[in-house]
């Protein structure tokens, strides 16, 4: 049987290029003559840009420094060991990118292992062990407190999760296995699950502290001297914790079934993580810890030798690293100061981007209308918003009244716009009318103000084609709900020069939003692949299968939500319009489907209605079915879903020959930020190697072998 040293040597031997983590050791004499006490620094030399994580050679320096503690407390030298994390982070736990090296099930298993051994002994020494969360705290950086004996957290900690079920993993060193025992199954549920499928939701210390998992809250300010405070009362005995009695009937059970009921809702059976954390929080029901830890090794190694934690780990990376870094994007020198913005236009969609850039840039802005009334109720809906942010306490009111001053609005585009630098359109889908206002802004513009359009279908080049300086016409076109979604595609017209776009993506970078760079095509990425792959499950609607055996057929992907939903929110009228400018483009692949132009012109909002009595779950509307002429030809589900599936594969490699983005890892950039596609599918491209439909329908993969997959 390996020992503990020798399976973190053999990974560390994997993985030569972890940023390792020191665990210091020192000593300290506790107030209230409660003794000498060993304090663990976890540090891996950096500020705090660079997170600290456990790779293999990190959890080693760990194991030594317990080995040394674990000596002292044997002998009698200290009375409590301590453990925590350098300025503004605690740990963030394992480093992902030595599990995306692992080849082999058994290298998969050692780490799981080597994780719960080293953490283990935490909870075995001969003196309490104390957790202090003092900053961002993550995975394996959470489960590592949890097998101390006491925490404490600090109210200024910005983000504690267990993320892993989102990435397509199991909190695996402790995780599932502690935390519903320490806290009940209930809440560690909605950490382990719930948070976790809805886009990664961070807690804050607070919500640590009232949730159980921390068993005192203190400033940031003198976070570690209040802990060690605290600590001293602990050991004299003067502070007893009390923590509530777990639950083990029933109400486990319940929480559970609410658990999968979750998964169901989000993921739909599509990728296996949350049921395998849920199996194993199921049969930690007798307080086993041993049984449960071997059981999140065995999971562990399962998952991570599978192809949806290669797809999550792959849309990690797209979101953290590609997105800070956008392909194809100019010199950031080329860019211009933005110290004006005018938005053309005052209704719902300018408003949201008049308030967008109004919070993130702090600089002027201003918005113009056809009329008086509609230009005050533009202003008027940012002011509102301002307002909210004040009542919850996001904002002071020195800052609200300060961008309450900076928006304002007037029909007069030379009064607005004589001085801006960025100038953004958000008016009616339609070219003739958009040439029109680009016309009527460059007349009154500065000569090196950006001309941005929010097009989300039509040429930018056509767009600039009649003015005197095409060159700063530049594509901006952001997803609905604006303040939520963070893509950007940024369009290159025929004209658009450099430093236009170079401030183009400046701007996106202040906005704090997911710039991706994509070239003058129809409908340019995310509304290009969805209109196909909307268009198809239309086709086979039109043809004569029913539209539940058309919805049901995509649920394995365990998409955020069912095509037809999907129409609803966009909205019907918008999606025909994509529908019928793709049309125009490439006839051939892209249809106008007579039955969505009748729900359209019969002014529905979509194809279903929901009721209470239903639970509000969709249902086709009676009028909308009413409206419906379908041929007589019946799909099965599998059969819809290969046809959706080959559909999308041709339109992407198309677009990759065509050069509308950099690579095929922009196309999946797109996809799970501005259409919010999971992570465990890597965005699209990843899923369609992995189920074979790339090579079916191109002939090749998208990706690299190993990229989204495990190395060969």
């Amino acid at each position: 049987m390996s020992t503990t040293a020798e399976l973190l040597k053999g990974a560390a031997e994997l993985f030569p290029d972890e940023v390792v983590t020191s665990a210091h050791v020192r000593h300290l004499d506790l107030p209230y003559g409660a003794g000498r006490f060993a304090l663990i620094t976890l540090d891996n030399g950096f500020d705090h840009t660079k997170p600290t994580t456990f790779g293999p050679q990190s959890l080693a320096n760990l194991n030594a420094a317990i080995d040394q503690v674990e000596k002292e407390a044997a002998e009698g030298a200290i009375t409590g060991i301590g453990l925590t994390g350098k300025p503004f982070i605690f740990a963030v736990g394992a480093d992902l990118k030595g599990v995306e090296l692992l080849k082999a099930h058994d290298e998969a298993l050692a780490i799981g292992k080597g994780g719960h051994d080293v953490f283990k002994r935490l909870a075995g020494l001969a003196v309490p062990t104390f957790a202090y969360y003092n900053g961002a705290a993550m995975g394996g950086g959470v489960e590592v407190g949890l097998h101390c004996t006491y925490r404490t957290v600090s109210k200024a900690l910005p983000a504690f999760s267990l993320p892993e079920v989102f990435l397509g993993l199991v909190p695996g060193w402790g995780g599932c296995t502690i935390l519903p025992n320490l806290i009940g199954a209930e809440k560690a549920i909605s950490v382990i699950i719930e948070n976790s499928l809805n886009q990664n939701k961070q807690l804050r210390g607070k919500q640590v502290f009232e949730l159980g998992i921390a068993d005192a809250l203190f400033e940031g300010a003198d976070f570690l001297e209040q802990s060690l405070l605290w600590t001293a009362k602990v050991l004299k005995g003067d502070v007893t914790v009390e923590r509530p009695e777990v639950d083990r009937g029933e109400a486990w059970d319940q929480a559970v079934a609410k658990g999968r009921s979750i998964a169901d809702g989000k993921v739909h059976g599509a990728a296996p993580a949350a049921y395998r954390a849920l199996d194993i929080i199921e049969a930690s029901k007798d307080g086993d810890l041993q049984k449960g830890f071997d059981a999140e090794d065995q999971a562990l190694a399962d998952l991570i030798m599978g192809g949806e934690l290669r797809s999550g780990i792959y849309a990690f990376n797209l979101v953290q690293k590609r997105a800070k870094r956008p392909a194809g994007a100019p010199d950031k020198s080329l860019a211009r100061p933005v110290s004006k913005v005018g938005v053309v236009g005052a209704g719902l969609m300018a408003s949201q981007l008049a308030l967008l850039f109004l919070r993130r840039l702090e600089v002027p802005v201003v918005l113009t209308d056809i009329d008086q009334e509609r230009v005050d109720k533009g202003v008027g809906y940012v002011h509102a918003e301002i307002e909210k942010l004040l009542g919850k306490g996001r904002i002071n009111q020195d800052k609200a009244n300060r961008l309450k001053a900076l928006v304002t609005g007037v029909l007069d585009k030379a009064e607005g716009f004589a001085d801006a630098d960025f100038i953004i359109e958000a008016v009616f889908e339609e070219m003739s009318v958009k040439q029109k206002v680009f016309a009527e802004v460059e007349a009154v513009a500065p000569a090196h103000a950006i001309l941005a359009t929010n097009t989300s279908s039509l040429s930018v080049s056509e767009m600039a084609s009649k003015l005197q300086h095409p060159e700063r016409v530049v594509g901006f076109h952001f997803f609905n709900p604006v303040a939520i979604l963070p893509l950007l595609e940024i369009v290159r017209g025929e004209k658009t020069d450099d430093a236009s776009l170079a401030t183009a993506f400046g701007v996106a970078r202040k906005l704090k939003k997911t710039a991706v760079l994509t070239k003058d095509a129809p409908a340019f990425v995310v509304n290009r692949i969805l209109t196909r792959f909307m268009g198809e499950i239309q086709n086979v609607i039109d043809e004569g299968t029913p539209v539940v055996t058309a919805e049901k057929a995509i649920e394995p992907l365990g998409l955020p939500m069912s095509p037809l939903v999907l129409l609803e929110l966009v909205g019907p009228a918008i999606g025909l319009h994509v529908s019928e400018t793709l049309n125009r483009a490439f006839p051939e692949r892209f249809t106008v489907s007579p039955n969505l132009k009748a729900v359209v012109e019969a002014g529905k909002r979509g194809f279903y209605v929901y009721s209470a009595e239903n639970g509000f779950k969709p249902e086709l509307d009676p009028e909308v079915a009413a409206l419906l002429v379908q041929g007589d030809s019946v799909l099965t589900e599998e059969q819809v879903r290969d046809r959706v599936l080959d559909a999308v594969a041709q339109e992407i490699g198309l677009m990759l020959e065509e050069g509308v983005v950099a690579e095929a890892q922009d196309i999946d950039l797109c996809l799970i930020t501005g259409a919010g596609w999971p992570f465990h599918l890597g965005g699209i491209t990843p899923y369609l190697d992995r189920e074979g439909v790339s090579e079916r329908v191109n002939g090749k993969k998208f990706l690299a072998p190993g990229l989204a997959s495990v190395p060969a």
